[in-house]
């Protein structure tokens, strides 16, 4: 009995235990995981790190988060359908100039969904070469980046440059959603001169050691935030309702696993690529909405900053599943809304221990599993990373934008065996093929 009991507690059969829950209850537990070792660093690290785990970085984290998560699902639709979708930056870019002319003249939601509607058309360009005509999604993604740019300034030419504070590179203010904070999570005053509870705001002023922070943490994810942000984060359990749990679900899925067999079966492989392609650059167009009405305000040339391509590498990271690509929305988010809050740069310096720690973390995970290479590997990188963390006083500026396609890197190294893209993602697909 002594000997079963101490066999079952084993890190090995801990492992088990942990593959075995549910996925959201492992996800619950690394990010309590995550949460623990920024609060370990704020408290541990150089300088005046407190910035890691405040409301206001949290916050930042979310709104930043939004449009990578959008591009993210947007990927994910076109890719279970089995099209590469390169061209979401482009069909990002398209959505921003769309949001912000809608904006200006019928107000920020009709904004929303005229961004919406230029990224599908992005979607459908897309659709018609890589489906009807067989071009290779990687070229004809390449050919709507590049052309999305070129499209928007004309537009700017002939349009923005016509209205008052306008011009080719950026547009007049196209107004703002209106924020809110959540009841009983952040306060705030609502009707009648109420003042809803700030729970959370009581246990961060404790200042006791994780407890106050995770509500610092959690905090700051609900104040002043929209409805846009609140449907943003909801298109995460919708879409993996409407992939896994619906008929149409099911039949873009066949078509970007076994296209040949869903098409005997009477499954009309084109429309059903064209759809997920189209919706795809809906999501990416709203990625775009997303930047213009409510990290910016309007219109500007470039503002997309790549989070396209940002948002596929959350695709990666997450395995093709919704989840998986939230976490990697928030994990690239946090260090872009960190940087902007730390002007002193002790914050961001602080990501290199926690980076470092993490590494450290799959040392472990990878000698148990028997991975002598894996395990060398991500010591060397640990210890790299401490290193620099030691010897340095700041984080240099890049450090941010090149963390995502670091960790991406990373997991491709470490991981690669556990993820599974579609099985015919990115092949061209003729009619009558088997």
């Amino acid at each position: 009995m002594t000997a079963t009991a101490t066999n079952n507690s084993t890190p090995a059969n801990l492992y088990v235990r942990l593959q075995n829950m549910p996925t959201a209850v492992r996800w619950m537990l690394l990010a309590a995981a995550g949460m623990f070792a920024l609060t370990s660093v704020a408290h541990f690290g150089k300088g005046d790190p407190a910035l890691l785990t405040s409301g206001s970085a949290s916050g930042a984290m979310v709104r930043w988060a939004a449009p990578i998560l959008l591009a993210g699902l947007g990927g994910l639709f076109a890719e279970r359908a089995g099209i590469v979708n390169i061209g979401l930056e482009g069909m990002m870019v398209l959505g921003t100039w769309g949001a912000a002319w809608g904006g200006i003249n019928y107000g920020p939601w009709w904004g929303l969904v005229i961004g919406a509607g230029f990224g599908a058309l992005g979607g459908l360009l897309h659709a018609i070469a890589t489906v009807s005509f067989g071009v290779d999604h990687i070229i004809s993604g390449v050919a709507i980046n590049i052309l999305a740019p070129g499209v928007t300034r004309y537009l700017s030419d002939q349009i923005f440059t016509n209205y008052d504070g306008g011009s080719i590179s950026q547009s007049p203010g196209a107004g703002h959603l209106a924020k809110f904070n959540v009841p009983f999570i952040s306060g705030g005053h609502y009707f009648f001169g109420w003042k809803a509870p700030n729970t959370l705001g009581w246990l961060d002023k404790k200042d006791w050691f994780f407890v106050s922070d995770v509500a610092a943490i959690i905090r700051g994810m609900f104040v002043q935030i929209t409805w846009f942000t609140v449907l943003v984060y909801l298109l995460v359990p919708i879409s993996g309702f409407i992939l896994w749990r619906t008929r149409f679900g099911l039949r873009v899925r066949i078509s970007g696993e076994r296209p040949g067999a869903g098409e005997s079966l009477g499954v009309n492989i084109y429309f059903h690529k064209y759809m997920a392609v189209i919706i795809s650059g809906a999501f990416a167009g709203l990625a775009g909405a997303f930047i213009v009405l409510e990290l910016t305000g309007f219109y500007r040339q470039g503002q997309t900053t790549s989070r396209g391509f940002i948002g596929l590498a959350a695709l990666i990271f997450g395995n093709w599943r919704p989840g998986g690509i939230l976490a990697g929305a928030l994990v690239f988010g946090y260090p872009f809304g960190l940087a902007l809050r730390d002007l002193g740069g002790d914050a961001t310096h602080n990501l290199l221990l926690v980076i470092a720690v993490a590494l450290f973390l799959v040392v472990i995970w990878a000698a148990r599993r028997g991975k002598r290479n894996d395990a060398l590997l991500a010591g060397g990188l640990g210890g790299a990373t401490l290193i620099w963390y030691i010897l340095s006083t700041t984080a240099p500026k890049w450090l941010p934008n090149t963390m995502p396609y670091v960790m991406v890197l990373l997991t491709l190294i470490f991981l690669s065996q556990h993820l599974r893209m579609p099985a015919a993602d990115g092949q061209i697909y003729r009619k009558g093929e088997t």
